[in-house]
């Protein structure tokens, strides 16, 4: 395959599969190159990225089914209403939430095919940049070169995680592996007390999981305001998961009877959590490996984001503008909606 066209967009998230409809919609000839598989049964690369494969939207569908399990259980006495002891089918649970990521990673493949937008199976990475454009280099199902005159990075970000702990998403597991447990666990582990292992951890207490949440910041999610983060806690507490802030992971290590996590807490002394499985929940890091971007003279900082560059807005400049999770900062002088495609040079 070598084909020329006037936008390729690397990467089918939310950022990535927006761009490349917008651009298409707008006149432009565009292809779009996605490489990561996620959960496909089949091994080939899905449209959506982390958010709808394995992250917003999957964490979500089983937030709202263990709510309703938690509701049934817990909470419907309180209106006068009773009922006989509840279970959950955890592989039923899981079922329901693979059908709406496959719904809605589907509804891109239409939107795609509606907005004339080439889908490209396999991954991207740059050879060089001549008069006619950027070359791109396609390894995978639909291998060949690409001549794309813009070029729009939107790769997104990965799971990060820790030195020395190995992640089989069994029983050590990310976000992916812990979106698709085939059992409940009766002790659960979480490293890391923010958004991702809070969201996750809640999933399973709500369906029976006891669950025990290790933060290494002494403060319950720094990042947001001092009240709302104070109350936060005093729910999720209540709610049941067990958390403890200002620890320092010392080792884990994971053998058939489950996981043991040697950790100092906040005063130093040693303990150790005993967990079936566990979830490494430690951040995310800029998915940018393998572009190649030394080919076009393009470098990553020490932690592999792209420095942003502020745009010059004028419509004869070809420049190439990063996306999402992969830029570390966005200027101040970005529009909020735009209509032209642009891209750093």
């Amino acid at each position: 395959m070598s084909q020329v066209f006037d936008v390729l967009v690397i990467g089918a998230g939310p950022g990535g599969y927006i761009a490349a409809i917008r651009a298409a919609q707008l006149g432009f000839k565009v292809a779009c190159a996605e490489s990561n598989p996620h959960a496909d049964p089949k091994g080939e690369p899905r449209l959506g990225g982390t958010c709808l494969n394995v992250g917003c939207i999957p964490s979500k569908a089983l937030l709202a089914s263990s709510e309703e399990f938690e509701k049934i259980g817990h909470h419907v006495a309180d209106h006068g209403i009773q009922v006989g002891s509840v279970s959950i089918d955890i592989k039923k649970m899981l079922a329901r939430k693979d059908e709406i990521v496959n719904k809605m990673t589907g509804g891109i493949s239409f939107l795609f095919r509606k907005n004339k937008v080439t889908s490209i199976k396999g991954h991207a990475s740059f050879v060089g940049k001549t008069a006619d454009g950027y070359q791109i280099q396609i390894t995978g199902k639909d291998a060949g070169t690409i001549t794309a005159k813009n070029v729009i990075i939107a790769t997104g970000s990965k799971a990060r995680h820790l030195p020395n702990i190995p992640v089989d998403n069994v029983l050590v597991c990310d976000n992916e592996g812990a979106l698709k447990f085939d059992s409940l666990p009766k002790r659960l582990g979480v490293i890391g007390a923010g958004v991702i292992g809070l969201e996750l951890g809640s999933v399973w207490r709500r369906v029976g999981s006891q669950v025990t949440v290790l933060e290494a910041l002494p403060s319950f999610l720094g990042a947001c305001d001092e009240g709302i983060a104070k109350e936060a806690k005093k729910i999720f507490t209540k709610q049941g998961l067990d958390i403890h802030m200002g620890v320092k992971i010392d080792g884990v290590k994971a053998d058939k009877k489950g996981v043991v996590v040697s950790y100092q807490d906040s005063t130093g002394k040693p303990q150790k959590l005993e967990c079936d499985r566990l979830i490494v929940s430690v951040g995310r890091v800029p998915n940018t490996e393998g572009l190649n971007l030394e080919a076009i003279s393009v470098k990553t900082d020490e932690r592999g984001f792209i420095p942003s560059i502020r745009c010059l807005w004028h419509s004869s400049i070809s420049i190439m503008f990063e996306l999402f999770h992969c830029i570390y900062y966005v200027s101040s002088a970005m529009p909020r909606s735009y209509n032209r495609i642009v891209t750093f040079a």
